[in-house]
């Protein structure tokens, strides 16, 4: 079976927690990582880690200065971490139950990083994690279209696109699984707002 450490990603990027939000933004973009792990500040210490979308909930979406908040303000310490010799079945399992995206690998030290993306490219020829995975995602995405139909209207154009890529992923599972599922996410959501499926028929 796969490790972890056979599919991590070994180039990671270390960020100080007193660093600037500011900084965490360009050190992301400069060699265009998704999350940055927080260091220790001594041996005793816990990793924390700072994503993409700590910075976008949390910083942006309120208008704050990304100069001003510091990255301490916002990370995740203590992080769930990856023992590299873990199987990659397990870690997949680990992602599902915690609703991880990514987390570091660490064997005494940080050696490196794994993520949705490395376990999908590493499980393509095992089924579990790739199924397992994609559970995931789909539960992830219902709540998100829930989300933006809550915020942006049930008849808007978000709303209809993220239903979208709901079905997109629900379609996909169906099809490994040879079955069509009963009732779709969408429809259950229509069930209790019948006026949403007006809202994604489409102009020509």
């Amino acid at each position: 079976m796969l490790k972890a450490a056979d599919v991590m990603t070994k180039d990671v990027a270390m960020i100080r927690g007193s660093a600037t939000v500011k900084e965490a933004i360009d050190l992301m973009k400069a060699r265009d990582w998704r999350a940055l792990i927080v260091d220790r500040r001594h041996d005793q210490d816990a990793y924390g880690i700072v994503t993409e979308s700590d910075i976008v909930y949390k910083v942006i979406a309120y208008g704050k200065d990304t100069n001003k908040i510091r990255v301490y303000e916002i990370m995740t310490k203590p992080c769930i971490v990856v023992n590299p010799e873990l199987g990659l079945e397990y870690v997949a399992r680990l992602f599902a139950n915690y609703r991880l995206h990514r987390a570091p690998v660490i064997s005494g030290e940080l050696i490196g990083i794994i993520s949705l993306t490395d376990i999908l490219a590493g499980s393509s020829a095992l089924e579990k994690p790739h199924a397992i995975l994609l559970e995931q995602e789909l539960q992830d995405e219902i709540r998100k279209a829930r989300l933006v139909c809550s915020e942006k209207g049930i008849n808007s154009p978000e709303c209809a696109a993220a239903w979208d890529v709901v079905e997109e992923i629900q379609a996909e599972i169906a099809h490994q699984r040879a079955m069509k599922p009963l009732k779709t996410a969408f429809e259950e959501y229509c069930e209790e707002f019948p006026e949403t499926e007006e809202a994604r028929v489409y102009d020509l």
